[in-house]
């Protein structure tokens, strides 16, 4: 008798399905346990893990010898989470579970020598993946059941142990599905920092707040001590709430790059990362022997923060701009090409120069004015042009320091930004922002009057505008306007988005 149990593996953020076969055989030849279908190491492991598991569970591991076989056979197969459908698929050919039990059922779940379930990653791909082939029922580890339930039209069972397992499937003891509740998992988050934190450099906040309604990159320049990663540290602050779907996506990523911890159920927490400079290719970008999630896509909905920006290897610089321009990098094997999602806000800072002190009265520039050049040419035309506000930040001087107020507070800043991403939701659909919109429905949507066009037109010529860069200063305008609620873009408005890139040449770039 051959028994098929329905499972899954994860390549990238993706699931795949995977059907374990057991074959039982009379026993003969050098192994007892044959294993085939490109298993990874941690599969191959999973003989060993199951028939322990199984014997632990007071259950009968058949005197046979056993051949398994995960299919499809081109596809690797990685990870431990293989174990407990493995182990039902040996215990039905076994006979131990009833006929039927496993029709329209996906099992996945790492299994402990105790016959343990342990928990697994990826489970929220594994759970939208089953939903949309049409399974029913999805068994797996309990700490898993709180994020997979958020699949429609699928029941999610959360369980500890092996046995519980064969239990569920032969019908002795009835265990109850995991309901998922919006309003149980949706919490609001209380972060320890703030913009009243903050003192002088409004213009800078005021920067950041477009940059948060809009979905602009960032640009910092500034000498060390002025401020710049304390408010790029805020900006999170005042991103809006993250939505259902967007909550969905997040964990995806999360789950699949085995990065949370103990931490169940959605992510509801817009995600900051702020990777070192020393961080490889991969690290920042993807990839790796198994593709995994980079710093960039682990940021998908929240905030990348590269600090000291030209520090970073100028390959991994020029990579960031793909996602930037399409909110995706694509990680490209022999094996196989890999899609990550990377639609975040990138947020960099850099100093003036090496030493950081040009430009300051008080201290003098060490750095000749070639290694200076040579400095800011570290980040690219290309990449420059792709990043819609700079921006200057200044170190404060001694009586601003001490007589300065407290900073305007994150959560007047934060509806400001929630009311015009509104605003963009109803002109471009939910989820969009004006910082992703095409070049044709920038024509569409932008239209100026007679005033705005003669000024853009000297402010062209006037600065040797690319078509792309004059493309986002429009963007910049339009996103201002929203949080003005101005149904249209006026001069105003255009001149300060443009002043945001006349920044540009006084980094020396």
């Amino acid at each position: 008798m051959i028994a098929k149990v329905h499972s899954a593996t994860v390549i990238g953020i993706e699931a795949l399905p995977v059907v374990a076969e057991i074959d039982l055989r009379p026993m003969g030849g050098d192994k007892d346990f044959v294993l085939v279908g490109l298993p990874d190491k941690a599969v191959s492991e999973s003989q060993v893990r199951t028939r322990a598991a199984i014997k632990n569970s007071d259950l009968d591991f058949p005197n046979r010898k056993v051949i398994c076989n995960l299919a499809p056979g081109d596809i690797r197969k990685e990870g431990p989470f293989l174990d407990l459908p493995i182990a039902i698929a040996i215990l039905a050919a076994h006979e131990q579970i009833s006929n039927g039990a496993l029709e329209d059922t996906l099992l996945l779940g790492e299994l402990g020598l105790d016959g343990q379930l342990r928990p697994i990653t990826g489970a929220v791909s594994v759970a939208l993946m089953a939903t949309e082939l049409g399974f029913k029922r999805l068994i797996l580890p309990k700490q898993n059941a709180s994020e997979a339930a958020v699949a429609p039209g699928i029941e999610v069972y959360g369980l500890e142990k092996l046995i519980e397992v064969v239990e569920l499937l032969n019908g002795s003891l009835e265990y109850a599905p995991f309901e998922f509740s919006i309003e149980d998992q949706q919490r609001e988050f209380r972060y320890e920092v703030d913009y009243a934190d903050v003192k002088g450099q409004r213009h800078a906040v005021r920067a950041l707040e477009i940059a948060a309604a809009g979905g602009h990159n960032v640009l910092m320049s500034g000498p060390p001590g002025s401020g710049k990663t304390m408010l790029a540290r805020r900006l999170p602050t005042i991103l809006p709430p993250l939505g259902l779907q967007e909550a969905i996506d997040v964990t995806r990523i999360w789950s699949s790059s085995g990065q949370r911890g103990d931490a169940q159920g959605l992510m509801w927490e817009r995600p900051f990362r702020a990777p070192h400079h020393s961080a490889s290719h991969a690290a920042i970008v993807g990839g790796g022997k198994n593709p995994r999630p980079g710093e960039v896509s682990m940021a998908h909905h929240g905030c990348l923060f590269l600090d000291e920006m030209p520090e970073f290897e100028r390959n991994t610089l020029e990579a960031l701009r793909q996602p930037l321009e399409d909110g995706e990098v694509t990680v490209s094997r022999v094996q196989n090409t890999i899609t990550f999602p990377a639609s975040c806000l990138l947020v960099g800072a850099m100093n003036p120069c090496p030493c950081g002190f040009k430009g300051l009265p008080e201290q003098k520039c060490i750095s000749s004015p070639t290694v200076c050049g040579k400095y800011a040419l570290k980040i690219s035309g290309p990449l420059l042009d792709r990043i819609d506000l700079h921006i200057e930040v200044p170190r404060l001087r001694p009586d601003e320091l001490m007589g300065a107020s407290p900073g305007e507070a994150s959560a007047p800043i934060r509806d400001r930004v929630i009311k015009a991403r509104q605003i963009q939701a109803v002109r471009l659909g939910p989820g969009k922002v004006n910082g992703r919109i095409t070049p044709r429905q920038l024509r569409e949507l932008v239209k100026l009057d007679s005033e705005c066009e003669q000024f853009m037109r000297q402010v062209a010529a006037r600065m040797n505008l690319s078509a792309r860069v004059f493309d986002r200063i429009l963007k910049v305008a339009r996103t201002i306007a929203d949080l003005a609620n101005d149904s249209d873009i006026r001069k105003a408005h255009l001149a300060e988005a443009v002043q945001y890139r006349e920044q540009e040449s006084k980094f020396g770039m």
